[in-house]
């Protein structure tokens, strides 16, 4: 008799095993998804702060005017915290943003701004609405990326 009730332990041990090992692989599986919408939910927003840049830069260069926009944007995206940032160089302006609390080099999603301008500023989520403003100055088209309370 010993030897079927060991058998039944060792069949319960080994669907213990088994069935942490399903629980496992479903839980890296769920993470993994959820990983990958917050990525695209972040990169969307990217995508529609970059047009609305280019959108303002055409405007302020055609006629020759101010122009500013406010953004609704999300306070965090899944349960993370986001950054976005306006960077240019001599030949090329480009919009930058990623996850956590402060700009990280090289950890950055990067969309290209058709037009070139001096561009700067900064936005952190959870700091009021993104708040983007475009001038000239010298005939220089002017980038300016704030929060709605004007930090940057």
């Amino acid at each position: 008799m010993p030897s079927v009730s060991l058998t039944y332990i060792y069949t319960l041990v080994a669907l213990i095993a088994i069935s942490s090992l399903l629980v496992l692989s479903f839980m890296v599986y769920a993470e993994g998804l959820r990983a990958s919408s917050e990525t695209r939910q972040l990169k969307n927003l990217i995508d529609s702060v970059a047009y609305e840049a280019t959108e303002l830069l055409t405007i302020t260069i055609t006629m020759n005017a101010t122009s500013e926009r406010l953004l609704a944007g999300p306070i965090t995206i899944g349960s993370k915290q986001y950054w976005l940032r306006l960077r240019n160089s001599s030949d090329e302006t480009w919009l930058e943003g990623g996850f956590g609390d402060m700009p990280i080099e090289g950890s950055a999603f990067i969309v290209h701004l058709p037009t070139e301008a001096s561009a700067m500023g900064s936005y952190r989520a959870g700091y009021g609405a993104i708040h983007l403003k475009c001038y000239l100055s010298n005939d220089v088209p002017q980038l300016l990326l704030t929060d709605s309370y004007g930090g940057d």
